[in-house]
């Protein structure tokens, strides 16, 4: 079989949302990469988007379009419950997948999408965006070159003030979406957090989970909008976790759909280090492609606080690059690429839910 990096990649895309339409812009602009099958249930927008990409073939069913074949890879952008069968499905059929996160409903559906990338010796990607904002990256040098010393708290954010996707959608249902906030935006928020921190191990976590707004019907509005469903609102809408890493270092999480709070969303990450702190707040709706990103340090006994330079991110566009980059590495890459390292972040989630339900500290 020939090489992807010798030819033309083959690509599909499952899911023709907001995101699955954010992978096909991103595989559209690269060189050498074509879009051969696009699957997705509303029959106006896929075909709408399968003429505006000159896609040859699109599909109503994604297991009819892994049938059809003719694919290197795909992308797998549909409600939670879906990513195991899609991404299992993809992987035994030797294709490499790059699915929206979290990586599946929980851990151990994730375990079986990472055994199964193993197996195939294929790449298992998971789409984490907001850990390339430019924001993040330009923390990340700070962090990375000593300039907070060892961090010893820290504390990541994403908070909404109504935004729930869409009251009565899949959204809300933990058969199909594993969880609430926590699972959908707090995921982000854990991400960048352990990125940020260089990936420490989580020992142990204490969490609580709340439904104050949702099941009373507040907390909507139409910006944030899914496929509308009867099912009833049986997710947190507020959650907190905190977590004890290795070394002693501690990380607070917090995750809201909605609470009353300022209209504006906000994305933030504090960090104290023996040797200076940082703070980063991205505020708006949509979310400041360039947040607030301040640094608190000294020099010889004064104040030498300074304000790093961050560019845009590249979010959807850089996550589909990183994965053609790897499809593209060959073989002696692949293995680098097993989503274990979105696994560890289902298996940190569901400790935390684990602890919500029991009220007690959970330890990993």
């Amino acid at each position: 079989m020939e090489e992807p990096r010798a030819r033309e990649l083959r690509v599909g895309v499952v899911g023709i949302g907001w995101a699955g339409q954010q992978h096909l812009k991103a595989y559209a602009s690269l060189e050498g990469v074509r879009i051969v099958s696009v699957a997705g249930m509303e029959q106006d927008l896929r075909e709408s988007l399968q003429a505006e990409y000159s896609i040859p073939k699109a599909f109503a069913d994604w297991e009819e379009m892994l049938e059809h074949g003719g694919l290197d890879a795909i992308s797998v952008a549909v409600p939670t419950f879906l990513h195991a069968p899609i991404a299992i499905a993809a992987l035994e059929r030797g294709l490499h997948v790059l699915s929206e996160k979290p990586i599946a409903r929980n851990a151990a559906e994730g375990q079986a999408m990472v055994d199964a990338a193993r197996k195939a010796g294929r790449i298992l990607d998971v789409a984490f965006n907001h850990r390339r904002r430019g924001d993040i990256q330009a923390l990340k040098e700070v962090i990375d070159d000593g300039g907070l010393g060892r961090p010893y708290y820290a504390k990541a954010s994403w908070l909404r003030r109504s935004g729930i996707p869409t009251l009565g959608s899949w959204f809300t249902n933990p058969e199909l979406a594993g969880g609430g906030p926590l699972a959908d935006i707090g995921v982000h928020a854990l991400d960048y957090a352990l990125h940020l921190l260089g990936e420490p191990k989580v020992v142990a976590v204490s969490a609580t989970t709340h439904a104050e707004l949702g099941p009373r019907g507040r907390g909507g509005n139409n910006r944030y909008s899914a496929m509308a469903t009867s099912h009833a609102f049986e997710v947190e809408d507020f959650a907190s976790a905190f977590l004890r890493l290795e070394g002693g270092a501690t990380l607070l999480i917090e995750a809201g759909w909605a609470s009353y709070r300022e209209t504006d969303d906000l994305l933030d990450f504090m960090v104290y280090g023996t040797d200076g702190g940082a703070e980063l707040k991205a505020q708006g709706n949509p979310l400041a492609p360039v947040g607030k990103l301040s640094v608190f340090t000294e020099r010889d006994g004064e104040n030498a606080d300074y304000v790093p330079q961050a560019l845009p991110g590249r979010a959807h566009q850089a996550v589909v690059e990183d994965f053609v980059t790897a499809i593209r590495g060959g073989e002696e890459v692949w293995g680098e690429h097993d989503g274990s390292q979105a696994l560890y972040r289902a298996q940190i989630i569901d400790a935390c839910y684990q602890s919500a339900r029991e009220q007690t500290e959970v330890r990993l």
